[in-house]
């Protein structure tokens, strides 16, 4: 993998579901000491860094992202002891750490916000958040329309310190999560600080949670016609994408600057533009960000390319590097995604090797190396998204995708921790696609991702760079990168050949099966050397 500039540019980084990676101490919950027992299986995998979703104290509105304390880590999960234990160890197993930072909205039981439940309208404590008064001769009726993208409406009403009915607040996810206000001198002070907090304690980078969200209209406009609550943003919106949300990430990237070892910023930046994408990533804002364009394309080669190409270009204009992504915590995963059982599993696996393929870095949700499908019959009590309760059921949200690794033995909780049972119930058939039953089959999806991440690690040509697009015909991808590297990816159903002297070439690794004569089989995908 080339050396050419920071670790960031070219990183594999696993995406860490805490609660549901592993267990330390049979409560069914995953916890960071259980990450910490895990780091030698990461190490082994061939991954360069993980990115921890939310661990601190947290009531569990929506699964840590309503946070109450950003310097502490719940009981749930460990101690801070434990925090700055997997820290060193991960250090020591050449693994960085990234953490998931939550600007946009914090816990109602935050102390600030239950200060400012107990102080009057245009008091300091208010103005950390987005209070506003309803409208008709009330007050009766909500600031605006704006919807949360949980369901339901975005505002909730207060009951004032006397009793009376008050104020509305802001949430655009669930109640529990009033936003902050980003005009706020205190708000943007405490999270310069937050910052400080964990860079101190060696953390190698932070992933920002909606990071696009920060800035609101201050006249507070109905949503109009195209301006949807949620998914990708467009232009215009007022409450996603707003040019002053830029201001705060020049603020922090001179925070990280001061550190050494090359410290990290990760957005979660929904927006449909990748033009819109690179403002984020100009050279004193943040380093990186998802690759929500790549992330939704169909299994399609038309698709997958014009998602490569329009992300390589934009990027390229500020300087910034490409990432990859197939699932996070937030979508269906892609066996599912890209059709179920064994057509999804197969384009899984070629999916694998096209995105560890492209230039810049990648981000591998854990399970997708076991090949984890979304499971989609959790019965409805054990469904812990508030997208689910809100919608009365009729959204299912986003659990299927967080049901707890299975790592060894025949029946659940699969080695996940010395309990028999997870908080979200595993199938049954998982027995098969255990990490320990996958390391011995030289053709499982872990071998893959393994032998994948040990390629790309050895080849120079592999990580930051550019590529070359190969003549091909049908639904074909081929791309060329020096020195001496070609992908080539089969989406269509079709046996198809290999591009012009391809076939000649050395077959380094394939997702399935690949004919003496070059001739891939439908959702294949191959590596050779030339």
């Amino acid at each position: 993998m080339s050396p050419d500039g920071p670790w960031w540019r070219h990183a594999v980084i696993y995406q860490v579901y805490v609660r549901s990676f592993a267990d330390s101490d049979g409560d069914g919950i995953g916890d960071l000491p259980g990450v910490r027992s895990r780091l030698q299986y990461l190490r082994d995998l061939g991954v360069d860094a993980l990115w921890l979703n939310p661990f601190y104290p947290s009531p569990q509105a929506d699964a840590g992202y309503d946070v109450s304390d950003y310097r502490d880590v719940d009981p749930r999960f460990g101690t801070l002891a434990d925090a700055d234990a997997l820290i060193r160890d991960a250090h020591a197993h050449g693994l960085r750490i990234i953490v998931d930072l939550v600007p946009n909205h914090t816990s109602d039981q935050h102390p600030w916000f239950r200060a400012a439940l107990a102080a009057p309208p245009g008091s300091r404590e208010r103005a950390r958040y987005l209070f506003r008064d309803g409208g008709g001769p009330d007050g009766s009726v909500p600031p605006n329309n704006w919807m949360s993208n949980f369901g339901g409406r975005a505002w909730t009403r207060v009951a004032e310190p006397d009793g009376r009915p008050g104020q509305w607040y802001l949430h655009l996810f669930a109640l529990e999560q009033p936003d902050l206000d980003w005009t706020n001198d205190e708000v943007r002070a405490e999270f310069h600080d937050i910052l400080r907090f964990w860079l101190d304690r060696g953390v190698d980078g932070f992933r920002i949670d909606v990071a696009h969200g920060l800035a609101k209209d201050p006249e507070m406009p109905d949503l109009g016609a195209g301006h949807a609550t949620g998914g990708q943003a467009v232009e215009g919106h007022p409450h996603w994408d707003l040019d002053e949300v830029h201001d705060v990430y020049r603020g922090w990237r001179r925070i990280s600057d001061a550190y050494p070892g090359d410290r990290t910023f990760v957005g979660e930046v929904w927006v449909a533009d990748p033009a819109r994408l690179a403002r984020y990533l100009r050279p004193d804002e943040l380093h990186t960000a998802f690759n929500f364009t790549f992330l939704m394309a169909p299994w399609d080669a038309g698709a997958l390319r014009a998602a490569v190409d329009e992300s390589m270009t934009e990027l390229a204009r500020v300087g910034a590097p490409a990432t990859w992504v197939l699932s996070n915590h937030d979508v269906t995963r892609h066996v599912t995604r890209y059709g179920g059982g064994a057509t999804g599993l197969r384009r899984a696996r070629a999916a694998a090797l096209l995105m560890l393929a492209l230039p810049g870095g990648a981000y591998v949700y854990q399970g997708e190396e076991l090949g984890l499908p979304e499971v989609e019959d959790l019965p409805g009590e054990v469904r812990q998204d508030p997208t689910f309760h809100r919608t009365g059921g009729s959204e299912l949200g986003r659990d299927g995708c967080r049901v707890p690794l299975p790592w060894s033995g025949a029946e659940p909780s699969y080695g996940f921790g010395p309990g028999p049972a997870s908080w979200l119930p595993q199938p049954a058939g998982w027995a098969e696609l255990t990490a320990e039953r996958q390391a011995g089959d030289p053709s499982s999806m872990l071998s893959l991702y393994r032998g994948a991440l040990r390629h790309r690690a050895a080849l120079p040509a592999l990580g930051s760079g550019t590529l070359t697009w190969l003549s091909t015909e049908g639904d074909v991808l081929a791309f060329r990168r020096d020195p001496g590297f070609v992908c080539v990816v089969n989406a269509g159903e079709r046996p198809a050949p290999a591009p012009p002297g391809v076939g000649d070439a050395r077959l380094l690794l394939a997702s399935g099966p690949v004919g003496e004569d070059g001739i891939l089989p439908g959702d294949t995908a191959a590596w050779y050397t030339t």
